[in-house]
């Protein structure tokens, strides 16, 4: 397995590691897809089939678009799948984050952990300047997990996405590079100088 991050903490003390999506996950992917129906409805929809699954391994090979898997240290059991969607380089630098654990290992704490590493690994490795998440009101767990890491609430949008067959209303939540601690990366290429 791949780390990009050994852990969140400084103490080495971090229980989760990421690496990438990967053809060979289908069928532990599609399996927890199954088992987590119940959890993710109506918040998210993921692949639920082989040919759904590939399509989406191709999506993810992009360049402006990363997924990552949260794995369980020592098991390496895959407790959730964070992605990096729609990256815009240029003055903005910017990409959309989202998620969803899977029922097995929800409410332990993984996929904060997770979405911590995600943050460094976008604001280091893929020097984005902001993350974005768009989260449906009701969502609570969600909004508590991006609060924990530390994005912001920066307000609220009627209808902003299509989701389970209808455009849902959705918090907006975004963290900048500037607002944690992070190591000094020059910037992306592609950022102009003025």
């Amino acid at each position: 397995m791949m780390d990009f991050f050994q852990d969140a903490r400084s103490d080495g003390s971090g229980r989760v590691s990421l690496r990438h999506l990967a053809g060979r996950d289908q069928d532990e992917f599609l399996g927890l897809v199954g088992a987590s129906a119940e959890l993710h409805r109506p918040w998210v929809s993921l692949p639920s089939t082989p040919e759904q699954f590939q399509d989406y391994v191709r999506r993810y090979a992009r360049p402006d678009e990363e997924s990552l898997l949260v794995c369980v240290r020592g098991s390496g059991e895959i407790a959730g799948v964070i992605n990096v969607n729609s990256i815009i380089r240029g003055r903005f630098q910017s990409g959309s984050v989202t998620y969803a654990a899977f029922a097995p290992s929800a409410g332990k704490g993984y996929m904060r952990e997770g979405l911590a590493l995600v943050v460094r690994y976008a604001f280091e490795q893929l020097r984005l300047h902001r993350l974005e998440a768009q989260i449906q009101p009701g969502n609570y767990a969600s909004i508590e997990l991006v609060r924990r890491v530390g994005f912001r609430s920066e307000g609220y949008s009627p209808e902003l996405l299509y989701i389970d067959g209808a455009w849902r209303d959705h918090e907006r939540w975004a963290i900048t590079n500037t607002m944690i601690d992070v190591a000094p990366t020059p910037p992306h290429p592609t950022l102009p100088e003025r």
